[in-house]
C-alpha cells in the first residue's frame, strides 16, 4: 500500500466504476447485446483516462443479465487503450475465486498495464457464483476470511507454504508472475456492516465504502470503527477509505434529475426483481433521494462538489468512484456525464482538499 507520503503527492482521486448491468432502455425498450456493453465500457475507461480521471472499475456477476464474470479480462483490455487511469475489480466476489489463480491475474494485468492493477475484494451482493463453482453458501463468511488471508500473504512473498480448509495445501510454492508493484494494493468493499468495516481494519487493506442512499453521516461509525481497528493492528500507514456511490451529472440539477430518473428507477426495478422483490420508484421518492443532504451524486457539478466536499469533512477518504451507466442509459450520456466529471468537478474537488 502506499505511504502517507505518496498519498500526500497523489492527492484526492476520483474515478469511476461499472457492474455491466445489461438492461432495456426504459424510453425505447432496446436491450444492448453483450457484446457492445463491453465495447462501451472499455471506451467509457479511455475516455476517462484521456479526460485525467484517476481510477476505473469493473464488478463481477454471474448472471446472463450482466456482461462482465471476468473484470480482469475486461482490464486487460481496458489497459491496451489507456495510459495512466489505475485499474481495479469493483468487486471481486473473493469468497468463490482462488486466491493463487486471483493473484495471478491480477499481477499479469499488473504488468500489462504498467502497474496500475488493484483489487476491491468482497462477498457479493449475488449469490450464483456459490454454486457455480461448487461452494456451500453456509461458508459464506469462512471461505471470505480465508481467502483474504491467504491472498495477503502471497502479496507479501513470492514462495509460500500454507494449509487451510478450502483449498489444498501449499508447500513452499511459487507464485508468479510478481507484479510491477510492489505489492497489489488492496481494498475490501463494505456495504453497511461494522464487522466488515473492523476486519478490513484489522487487516491494514483499503475500505471501499459502498453509499448508495440516504444521509452519509450513518456510514461515519464505520469509517471511526475501521481507523480504530486498524491502529490497533499497527496498520496506520495502511488505512485509505474510498467512497463509492451511484451518479449522474447534467450542466443543471434539474437537468440531471429529469434525464436520470427513468434510468435510475429503471435499474432498481429490475435488480430488485433479480432478488425476487417488487419495487416502484415513483418521481417522489426519487426527489427525495437526491436531495442535497443524501449520498446519492445527482445534479449539476456544483451540487456534486458539494456533496464530495462535504463527504470528505465527514471522512477524510482519498478517493471517490461513481457508478453512472445503470439502468439502461445510453453511451451518449455515461460520455458527456464523463466529461462533466472530470472537467467541472474533479479540478474544483482537488483544489478545494489541496487546501
Amino acid at each position: 500500500m502506499e505511504s502517507r507520503k505518496e498519498l500526500k503527492q497523489n492527492g484526492f482521486e476520483i474515478g469511476l466504476y461499472t457492474l455491466a448491468d445489461i438492461g432495456p432502455n426504459p424510453h425505447t425498450g432496446t436491450t444492448i447485446s453483450a457484446s457492445q456493453r463491453v465495447k462501451e465500457i472499455i471506451q467509457a475507461a479511455k475516455l476517462a483516462d484521456e479526460a485525467g480521471l484517476d481510477i476505473f472499475g469493473v464488478g463481477e456477476h454471474h448472471r446472463l443479465d450482466y456482461a462482465v464474470s471476468s473484470p480482469q479480462v475486461v482490464l486487460a483490455a481496458i489497459a491496451q487503450a489507456t495510459k495512466r487511469i489505475k485499474l481495479t475489480s469493483a468487486t471481486t466476489v473473493l469468497s468463490t475465486v482462488d486466491p493463487v489463480r486471483l493473484f495471478e491475474d491480477f499481477s499479469t494485468l499488473d504488468l500489462i498495464s504498467d502497474g496500475r492493477a488493484e483489487i476491491i475484494a468482497g462477498r457479493g451482493a449475488f449469490l450464483e457464483s456459490f454454486p457455480l463453482f461448487g461452494f456451500d453458501i453456509h461458508d459464506y463468511d469462512a471461505l471470505f476470511i480465508e481467502n483474504m488471508e491467504l491472498f495477503l500473504k502471497i502479496n507479501e512473498t513470492e514462495r509460500i507454504s500454507w494449509s487451510g480448509r478450502f483449498r489444498s495445501p501449499l508447500k513452499n510454492a511459487e507464485i508468479a508472475p510478481r507484479p510491477l508493484q510492489d505489492k497489489l494494493p488492496i481494498w475490501v468493499g463494505v456495504g453497511g456492516t461494522p464487522e466488515s468495516a473492523a476486519r478490513a481494519g484489522r487487516l491494514g487493506v483499503g475500505m471501499a465504502m459502498v453509499i448508495l442512499g440516504g444521509n452519509p453521516r450513518r456510514f461515519k461509525p464505520l469509517v471511526d470503527l475501521y481507523r480504530k481497528a486498524g491502529m490497533e493492528s499497527g496498520h496506520q500507514e495502511q488505512l485509505n477509505v474510498s467512497v463509492t456511490g451511484h451518479g449522474y451529472i447534467a450542466e443543471t440539477t434539474q437537468q440531471a434529475k429529469d434525464e436520470f430518473y427513468p434510468f435510475y428507477a429503471n435499474y432498481w426495478t429490475y435488480v430488485n426483481r433479480q432478488r425476487g422483490m417488487n419495487f416502484n420508484m415513483t418521481r417522489e421518492d426519487f426527489e427525495e433521494m437526491t436531495s442535497p443532504e443524501t449520498a446519492l451524486f445527482v445534479g449539476s457539478p456544483q451540487q456534486i462538489i458539494e456533496k464530495i466536499l462535504y463527504q470528505y469533512e465527514l471522512f477524510g477518504h482519498r478517493r471517490f468512484m461513481a457508478q453512472m451507466d445503470i439502468g439502461g442509459i445510453p453511451f451518449k450520456n455515461v460520455a458527456k456525464t464523463i466529461e462533466l466529471l472530470a472537467t467541472e468537478v474533479a479540478p474544483v474537488v482537488r483544489k478545494e482538499i489541496s487546501k
